[in-house]
């Protein structure tokens, strides 16, 4: 008995913008010359894969590169079809968007497979355009709506990294060092998640539109392009947060040196004026015999002139050279 719950979603794509939901039952009723099937499987359950094998008869690589959890995005033409591996936002309750979920799709001839081992958004996204009317009508027009959508929220978290990195090159003359420095530990680390994932995608679109497929029209092959086009932007978008925020990060360690330089330099100041004085007060605090003026009332004020009169004249000689 074959676990219901291997089956996120399923509808029949009627070909006019509209589609009806499937169960595990009417899939295996369906007939290629019914219409195009699509199958969204959840991969965390361990008979999805073997069902899929056999239902659709496919390659076991094939089925283990569609379960496979640590996957970048590609696209590669194999005997069962296009397949093709992306990634989306992550959406899912508690979870940091650029930690993106993958989305595993295979193109057969009459049959569109999606796995997923986190949620996926967009394909719900997707399934409630189906439902309402107002989804895609081929397999090509399918994918580069979901490469749309991808795009489209991939945008909303690029855009709020560059309002991130704005924000923090405003405040970087007035706000706390030490504040400013976890902003920009958060944005590079964001950074480099975000383009570890989104340049394979970058470069597996540029191979999509390369390798011609009969299946995706011209007209959807511009829409793959354009999708391409913003997401090479969105590398060149992360690469320049990066780099601004290698840059703050420079000119705060750069603040906080000459900060501390300038600490230094006081102290070393008060030092040099104070080392003489310690050195006079140090010898005529000793506890012997024979100390000048102990017997006379007024040398205590003599000393007291005579260090005012030597702390004055070492300022006057840190003047002339220049060091106050």
């Amino acid at each position: 008995m074959i676990d219901q719950n291997i089956l996120v979603h399923a509808c029949l794509i009627h070909g006019n913008g509209k589609g009806s939901l499937f169960s595990l039952d009417d899939i295996q009723n369906w007939r290629p010359d019914n219409g195009l099937l699509w199958i969204h499987l959840d991969s965390n359950h361990e008979d999805a894969m073997g069902w899929l094998e056999k239902t659709f008869n496919l390659n076991p690589i094939t089925c283990e590169a569609l379960s496979d959890e640590s996957t970048r995005p590609r696209s590669v033409v194999t005997e069962d079809g296009m397949m093709i591996i992306l990634r989306a936002v992550n959406h899912n309750p508690d979870q940091d968007p650029e930690d993106m979920v993958a989305i595993r799709m295979l193109f057969g001839e009459n049959f569109i497979i999606t796995t997923r081992y986190r949620r996926v958004l967009v394909s719900q996204e997707l399934k409630e355009l189906l439902l309402t009317g107002y989804g895609p009508k081929t397999k090509g027009d399918f994918l580069t709506t979901l490469l749309e959508r991808i795009t489209d929220r991939m945008g909303e978290v690029i855009l709020d990294l560059d309002d991130c990195t704005d924000e923090m090159e405003e405040d970087i003359e007035t706000a706390d060092p030490l504040e400013l420095q976890t902003k920009i530990s958060d944005i590079r680390r964001s950074a480099i998640h975000l383009r570890r994932y989104i340049a394979p995608q970058r470069d597996a679109l540029s191979k999509l539109i390369a390798d011609r497929i009969d299946w995706i029209p011209e007209s959807d092959r511009t829409r793959i392009r354009e999708v391409a086009e913003r997401t090479a932007r969105f590398v060149q978008d992360i690469e320049s947060a990066r780099d601004r925020a290698l840059i703050s990060q420079e000119e705060i360690k750069s603040r906080i040196s000459n900060q501390m330089n300038k600490a230094m330099y006081i102290l070393a100041i008060i030092t040099a004026i104070f080392l003489p004085l310690t050195l006079l007060t140090g010898l005529l605090g000793i506890n012997v015999s024979g100390i000048p003026g102990a017997e006379n009332k007024w040398a205590f004020s003599a000393v007291t002139i005579g260090l005012i009169v030597i702390a004055v004249m070492i300022i006057a000689i840190f003047k002339r050279i220049k060091w106050l």
